[in-house]
């Protein structure tokens, strides 16, 4: 694997390996980790329960009824020693959020510019003019990490998670990007709202995004964000005490 790190496998319990290919988030790593969920779907088969991918690892969650731990990490390391890119989840599908950047629904946008040195419209500007990664899914149903976030805007989360995030909520943390598909705490700075349907019941697969798409944050105003059946609901402005 030419520019793939040695990859590691790390034990997560009695019926899950961690496999461990990067030690970095670098947008490359999908490609990576892709292939290699494609390839323990065909070579655990039945076995498989579960594939959970990160920035930087799978985990594979297996079934030891029909599969010993020692089995499946001996089929881990076949998988590996020949492992090579999927080139074709370098594309992902392009997803485009409308968002309104506002104090009233991103209540830590001012602190994210003061904190970049950059005025509120260059905020605004860095994080639209990008197109980000979906990583993982997780955290909440339709919860997509993405990145990577302009060096810029690099922020930490709240020192206090706030206890109620609005749904729709456009949001940074460190180099990541995400949007809350249902309202749920949170600590990371919201900067705007979306009005997509992130998470949907009656959607097939329930989540907007799948992990590979590419997704870009286009910028719209009130006008338009209500229009598109957004919530103008003021979020929160401090953390939760």
């Amino acid at each position: 694997m030419s520019d793939c790190p040695q990859p590691r496998l790390e034990p997560a319990g009695l019926d899950a390996w961690m496999v461990r290919l990067f030690d970095s988030i670098e947008e490359r790593n999908l490609v990576w980790l892709t292939a290699l969920a494609k390839q323990c779907e065909q070579a655990l088969g039945s076995a498989l329960v579960d594939l959970v991918p990160s920035y930087t690892t799978l985990l594979v969650v297996f079934d030891p009824l029909r599969l010993t731990p020692g089995e499946v990490r001996q089929r881990l390391i076949e998988l590996l020693a020949g492992l090579t890119p999927d080139e074709a989840a370098a594309e992902g599908m392009l997803r485009e959020l409308p968002t309104w950047y506002d104090p009233s629904v991103g209540p830590d946008l001012s602190r994210v510019a003061e904190r970049s040195s950059l005025s509120v419209e260059a905020v605004i500007e860095a994080h639209a003019n990008r197109e980000y990664r979906v990583f993982a899914l997780g955290f909440a149903p339709g919860f997509g990490f993405m990145g990577l976030l302009d060096e810029r805007l690099e922020c930490p989360r709240l020192e206090t998670p706030r206890r109620k995030v609005p749904a729709g909520s456009v949001a940074l943390a460190g180099r990541q990007t995400a949007a809350y598909p249902v309202v749920t705490p949170g600590g990371w700075n919201l900067v705007g709202r979306t009005s997509a349907r992130l998470f949907d019941r009656d959607r097939e697969g329930f989540s907007l995004l799948r992990v590979g798409d590419r997704v870009r944050f286009v910028p719209v105003d009130k006008a338009e964000f209500e229009q598109q059946g957004g919530d103008t609901t003021p979020a929160v402005s401090e953390g939760a005490s």
